[in-house]
């Protein structure tokens, strides 16, 4: 059914905010299927009473050079007005609408509309478990216009009723009998306001809860280690690059299997949004438990593979990737590269240096059918390896612009550890140093998890 387009009236007030009263109103009621407009007045040449539909930026909320617009929903069969005329803080008339019950108001209540006048008298359409609820109207209108700043109007003697109103979730009430320019001026004004501060607040609430709930749902797709049983000690540190978000593109997991071995890996999928975020977790979720089925090395790494090709948006992604497992006695280990960077691996007495990797394979989603090499690493009786994805060694160097690369890495880490820095503390120190030499916060995703043997 279209909307019926209402008439409006746009009559300004006197200086003081009062107009005086309007003159009797000698013609019949409107057909019901319309709104009626309040008692006429001589019409000013300067002024167009014609209806013009304002559409805002917003619903329900009024720009700066927006009329404003009241619904007044009361039932007055005589037809006299209860709403004088009425001027905003700019002086612009406030146009005012009238229906006669919530049939009506439901037709005229479009966007332009930004207050609701309800007369709490009115009866409300029957409705189940409404029975003795003198405010079954209120909540009615409450439900049809959600978004809409509403005022209550009540008796003299019926204050409690309207004060019942505001706890319900009306912005005010208002006496019938005290209603004048001025006074109705302001509550429509000041109800407005109220309304869009109460929505913007209930929005900023719902935005924090839901980043509390984005917060709690990405910590726990961070992983645990599982290193029961091993002398290994676990470090690790992530920063993603997204702004303001927990988890990024990069992924990285430590388990230990029943044989004794500990398998470390980390990776990372091109991107750092949270595309990638969800597939780097598919990713890990899936390493972990094909390590734990006893898969390894290049057999472990093609099946990854498929798992990127059925999960990834875009043919285009891919993700590198380095695994390391490192045998029961601690003292050697098995390493596979796809497409990473080679892990470090740091010794008493001698200078941390990065593992083999003429060995590098592919990145997992390049080339269907690729091998991955396993290299057999020996790592001595005390050490500390460090996994690490580009986004540490891809920032900046000061005003330079060239970047920190794998060399500059190593030097970093060499001068820390001679600096007697280990475990969480040299991570931390690393990264920080970092993002100092980029000048600022780093754009990429960064990963490190370090694993230490000592005697």
């Amino acid at each position: 059914m279209p909307v019926p387009i209402p008439r409006q009236r746009a009559i300004p007030a006197a200086e003081s905010g009062q107009a005086p009263a309007a003159p009797p109103n000698g013609g019949s009621a409107q057909d019901s299927s319309e709104a009626r407009t309040t008692a006429p007045r001589a019409a000013d040449p300067s002024e167009n009473t014609t209806d013009r539909a304002t559409t805002t930026p917003d619903k329900a909320e009024p720009t700066a050079h927006t009329n404003l617009t009241l619904l007044l929903i009361e039932d007055d069969p005589g037809g006299s007005p209860i709403v004088p005329d009425l001027l905003d803080q700019s002086g612009k008339p406030i146009r005012v609408r009238t229906a006669r019950n919530l049939t009506e108001a439901e037709r005229l209540l479009t966007d332009d509309v930004h207050c609701i006048l309800l007369d709490l008298a009115l009866p409300a359409p029957g409705r189940a478990g409404d029975g003795d609820d003198e405010l079954a109207v209120l909540k009615h209108v409450l439900e049809l216009a959600p978004r809409h700043a509403v005022l209550a109007l009540t008796g003299a003697d019926d204050a409690e009723r309207g004060a019942a109103a505001v706890r319900v979730g009306a912005q005010d009430y208002l006496v019938r009998d005290e209603l004048d320019g001025r006074l109705l001026s302001r509550a429509i004004r000041y109800a407005v306001e109220r309304k869009r501060s109460d929505s913007a607040e209930r929005r900023l609430a719902e935005g924090r809860l839901r980043a509390q709930e984005n917060a709690r749902l990405e910590r726990g797709l961070l992983p645990t280690p599982l290193l029961d049983g091993s002398p290994l000690r676990f470090a690790a540190r992530y920063r993603p690059g997204r702004s303001r978000a927990l988890l990024g593109g990069d992924f990285y997991d430590v388990v230990r299997t029943p044989d004794g071995t500990v398998h470390a890996m980390i990776g990372d999928v091109c991107g750092h949004g949270p595309d990638e975020a969800a597939l780097g977790v598919e990713l890990r979720i899936a390493w972990r438990a094909l390590t734990l089925a006893g898969l390894c090395g290049d057999q472990l790494l093609g099946t990854l593979q498929e798992v990127l090709e059925h999960e990834r948006a875009d043919d285009e992604i891919f993700a590198t990737l380095c695994t390391v497992d490192i045998a029961p006695d601690g003292r050697r280990a098995g390493l596979c590269l796809a497409g990473h960077p080679s892990p470090l691996l740091a010794r008493p007495g001698l200078p941390a240096r990065l593992l083999p990797y003429d060995n590098n394979g592919p990145a997992l989603g390049l080339l269907p059918g690729a091998r991955w090499p396993r290299t057999q690493v020996e790592l001595g009786a005390e050490w500390s390896l460090m996994l690490y994805t580009d986004g540490l060694i891809e920032g900046r160097v000061g005003d330079t612009g060239e970047r920190l690369g794998q060399d500059g890495m190593v030097e970093m880490i060499r001068r820390q550890l001679s600096e007697g820095l280990r475990g969480e503390e040299l991570l931390r120190t690393a990264v920080n140093e970092v993002r100092d030499l980029n000048g600022g916060e780093l754009t990429d995703d960064v990963a490190v998890l370090l694993l230490d043997r000592g005697v």
